[in-house]
């Protein structure tokens, strides 16, 4: 499965809502491929519930599955934190308090 499938059965459009979101901030086409990765991933390790339904501990324990027990460098698991804060603010349109989430 390519991560544009995992995002649209999740919830069909939210790939053109990401990709949309992205074009909006005028990210580049790296940026973008990146920011799906992420937000992808982060949808099939809660196994393609609705992303809209996902709460921050959610995002929290994907962030210390990526830590625990991937061992992602600091560089690569900022990545996925930046990646799903822009999903969740720029494209879902919901905000957490500071501090939420961290891993």
């Amino acid at each position: 499965m390519d991560t544009t499938e995992a995002l649209e059965q999740s919830q069909p459009g939210l790939v053109s809502r990401v990709t949309g979101a992205i074009r909006k901030h005028q990210l580049n086409h790296r940026a973008e491929q990146t920011y799906l990765h992420w937000i992808s991933r982060f949808v099939l390790f809660h196994n393609l519930k609705n992303p809209e339904t996902l709460q921050p501990d959610d995002r929290q324990l994907f962030l210390s599955y990526l830590t625990e027990r991937l061992q992602l460098s600091r560089a690569r698991l900022n990545q996925a934190k930046q990646a799903l804060a822009f999903f969740y603010e720029d494209v879902l349109g919901r905000t957490e308090p500071e501090g939420t989430v961290a891993a």
